[in-house]
């Protein structure tokens, strides 16, 4: 019963997005992907192991959603956060957050699908249709898309925000959007007769994956202890298998150079503050 108290109550703070922190704790944000619960389960085991190694105490504190979060972390809400790679560069810019840890070990980039019996063979057949997004600032889904669309292939669309990934998939299987834009991950995990119903008709340029990062205040032996101690975890196999579920693959150093050409795509301009 004490177990389940527990959870619940940090499900709680993490949905109401709670000031509420132990003693002496970190705090902890985490970009609100998935429900509390699901956050917590992840998440978790992490922040004891890292409490373990380096001796002091992290709080998850939640945001009830993405614009939430966006606006916790410009304000430097967080001592720690988990955030998508333009996150970082807002971050960065209004709070001075530092990359700490991210994924060596893949790319992410955005898909554009649409219906394989919809007559679109390239994102020049788009001018001036519906094209559905899971919301503005989701980066390789929505903003790289978005960018590339206007600037690389020099056409205006008509922008539909629909809030998840599944529901970008459907309004285009269901022939209310003409393509769609999502992640590969979550393209994967569709319905099989659903990824046979859709194809790839653009994938947006590849950047480095989810960073990790710290406010500057934090000590530098902190930020170098948490770096070392998720690195050696990603060594072991019971960590890999924890790690797997951010997702990451192989676990690394981050550093702001590696964000570097996000500022080159001038992104800035389709990036909508709520």
């Amino acid at each position: 019963m004490k177990k389940i108290f527990t959870l619940l109550l940090a499900n709680l703070l993490l949905v109401a997005g709670s000031n509420l922190k132990a003693d002496d704790a970190y705090t902890v944000g985490i970009v609100p992907q998935y429900e509390a619960s699901k956050i917590h389960k992840i998440w978790r085991p992490i922040l004891d192991y890292l409490e373990q190694e380096t001796g002091e105490k992290f709080e998850l504190r939640g945001s009830y959603s993405i614009p939430a979060f966006e606006k916790q972390f410009s304000a430097g809400a967080f001592d720690f956060a988990y955030m998508n790679p333009y996150h970082l560069v807002i971050a960065n810019e209004k709070a001075g957050y530092i990359p700490l840890f991210r994924d060596n070990g893949r790319k992410l980039f955005g898909v554009l699908v649409t219906r394989k019996d919809s007559g679109i063979e390239s994102p020049a057949d788009l001018q001036d249709k519906f094209v559905a997004f899971p919301a503005p600032n989701a980066l390789g889904a929505s903003l790289q898309i978005r960018q590339e669309l206007k600037e690389v292939f020099k056409i205006d669309i008509k922008p539909m925000y629909v809030k998840t990934h599944d529901s970008v998939y459907l309004n285009v299987l269901m022939q209310r959007a003409t393509a769609g834009g999502g992640v590969q991950k979550t393209l994967s995990q569709q319905k099989q007769d659903y990824q046979d119903a859709l194809k790839i008709i653009h994938t947006t340029t590849p950047i480095n994956p989810h960073p990790f990062a710290a406010l500057p205040r934090i000590p530098e032996e902190l930020r170098t202890k948490i770096t070392n101690a998720i690195i050696a975890l990603g060594n072991t196999e019971e960590g890999k298998v924890l790690l797997s579920k951010v997702p990451y693959k192989q676990v690394g150093p981050a550093a702001m150079d590696d964000y570097k050409p996000l500022l080159e795509m001038g992104l800035q301009k389709y990036y909508v503050s709520e």
